[in-house]
């Protein structure tokens, strides 16, 4: 199968995932809309999102996929599994101390999250206990996202791309089930993040049986017992989870910090920035992390086997589908942030008012949606070198100009100016990356690159102006009892502001054939 083919098999499923979500986030903003109950649980929610992508989606399978792939390249399926399997042990051990660790001291975890909070003695309460209940959800969805790291080594991807969509089913069926008879319904979204995340470990389990990983199992014990544990692959993945961590945590700590800015803003902030987040993740997701997690093995293969082009040609091709993608988008997300709110969220309990400051949120976050997929193909040229120090440094100073931007923009722009740092610092993190790249004769590019991107920009200005007249001719708050309309009338918008697009960049010459080849 080829790249792009691999990539369009994620992104497909990705989609079903993403829209499962839109779908959940609809009837989470119509039962619940912008409280301080969702900003209770929103802070909740993103402690253990944010040691989940530390421990398994960031800083471990940095460390762990490029070792497992040189190891697989190298010594065989067999030396493969048996790393996995200590590498699933030690991560066990870790997580569960952890979760131990995080019950007990929910309630400083929530004030170093959320020290607005401090002032409303209600919503500090809630929040302590949903961070408690939903705690173990780090070791569910770490184990999960590190078993995908598995598959993806064995080019199997469908699987773990399919695999949010089973917690998205248990928030929706939490919402339906629960809500409506709980004293307290906002609890229902704690029981379906608990439901979700045992039932997405158990189906990743079955599918590491379904490609053999279970195979031989009394061999594979009886080698691991006779086999010395902490072996020179498992303390080389330690040796670049350290600084790995770090370079992760870089990130999460920006989150912390943004979400107790934004605890001492407006109640409902973190709430709005939350929603629209959900938006970003749409196309980072259908893009940048569907390339991401084809790139990343392909190109530790490439650096295992000596191909220095290979790996060029790689980051060239997944820079050129993010460029002649990701900047369209952005384009129509920052003109159409109040129709694409109205369609997903205006319904309920989600007031006029919760529109207006979703879709401003959303309008700063578009800003960084190029940055934000870019990082996902660039920083992979070094972890798949096995080579973290670059982005740790080029980390700590995307962090220090994210702080300094809130510093500035927070002022103006209340909440969507912790999203417009973001978006802006996305930009320059993705910019340093790329340039190091170049730099250091990683990625070589062609001298094409000049005419790709005029020919982008020209058909991103007819975007612009398509999609701002469009998002003028309707009055979207007075349709709010219209749920289908409002569907319609988004989607006839949409398909005009692609058709237009791409009907641009073919007549000036860009042939997209040719760019998803290989």
């Amino acid at each position: 199968m080829t790249l792009f083919k691999s990539t369009l098999s994620i992104s497909l499923i990705t989609l079903v995932s993403r829209v499962s979500g839109l779908i959940r986030e609809m009837l989470f903003a119509a039962y619940f809309g912008a409280s301080s109950q969702t900003d209770a649980f929103f802070v909740a929610f993103r402690i253990p999102n944010l040691l989940r992508r530390l421990f398994a989606e960031g800083a471990l399978s940095q460390a762990f996929i490029p070792v497992l792939s040189e190891v697989k390249t190298k010594k065989g399926e067999s030396a493969c599994k048996l790393l996995s399997l200590k590498i699933l042990i030690v991560l066990l051990c870790l997580l569960s101390s952890i979760v131990v660790l995080g019950v007990i001291f929910a309630d400083y975890i929530v004030l170093a999250m959320s020290a607005g909070f401090q002032g409303d003695e209600a919503t500090n309460d809630l929040s302590i206990n949903l961070t408690r209940l939903m705690f173990p959800y780090i070791l569910f969805i770490s184990l999960s996202a590190l078993i995908s790291g598995i598959q993806n080594t064995f080019s199997e991807y469908k699987l773990p791309a399919f695999i949010p969509v089973i917690l998205n089913v248990a928030f929706i069926a939490s919402i339906v089930l629960l809500a409506p008879v709980l004293d307290q319904p906002i609890y229902c979204l704690a029981i379906g993040v608990i439901t979700g995340g045992i039932a997405q470990l158990t189906l990743q389990i079955w599918g590491l049986n379904r490609i053999g990983f279970f195979k031989d199992t009394k061999q594979n014990i009886t080698l691991l017992l006779n086999s010395k544990f902490l072996d020179e692959n498992v303390r080389k993945i330690v040796r670049i989870f350290i600084p790995a961590t770090f370079a992760v945590s870089i990130a999460q700590i920006s989150i912390i910090i943004n979400t107790n800015i934004a605890s001492r803003l407006e109640t409902g902030s973190i709430s709005w920035l939350s929603y629209a987040d959900r938006i970003m993740e749409f196309p980072t997701a259908l893009l940048g992390v569907a390339l991401g997690t084809v790139l990343l093995p392909n190109l530790a293969n490439a650096w295992s086997a000596g191909k220095s082009q290979r790996i060029s040609d790689l980051i060239d091709w997944g820079l050129k589908l993010v460029f002649f993608l990701a900047l369209p988008i952005s384009v129509i997300v920052y003109n159409l942030a109040v129709p694409l709110a109205s369609v997903i969220f205006h319904y309920g309990a989600f007031s006029d008012y919760d529109l207006d400051k979703s879709a401003m949120a959303i309008s700063a976050y578009s800003v960084g949606i190029i940055g934000l997929i870019s990082v996902k193909i660039v920083a992979p040229g070094f972890y798949a070198r096995q080579e973290i120090k670059i982005p740790v440094m080029v980390g700590i100073l995307t962090l220090i100009i994210t702080q300094v931007l809130n510093f500035i923009l927070v002022p103006i722009y209340q909440h969507a100016g912790l999203a417009y740092a973001i978006s802006i610092a996305a930009c320059i993190n993705a910019i340093l990356l790329l340039s190091i790249l170049i730099r250091k004769k990683i990625y070589r590019p062609n001298k094409s690159w000049f005419m790709f991107v005029a020919k982008i920009i020209i058909g991103c200005i007819v975007v612009y102006f398509v999609s701002a007249y469009m998002s003028e001719i309707l009055d979207w708050k007075a349709m709010r009892t219209q749920p289908l309309e409002r569907i319609f009338y988004f989607a006839v918008m949409l398909v005009t502001c692609l058709v237009a697009y791409l009907s641009v960049t073919k007549i000036i010459g860009i042939n997209f054939k040719n760019l998803v080849k290989q």
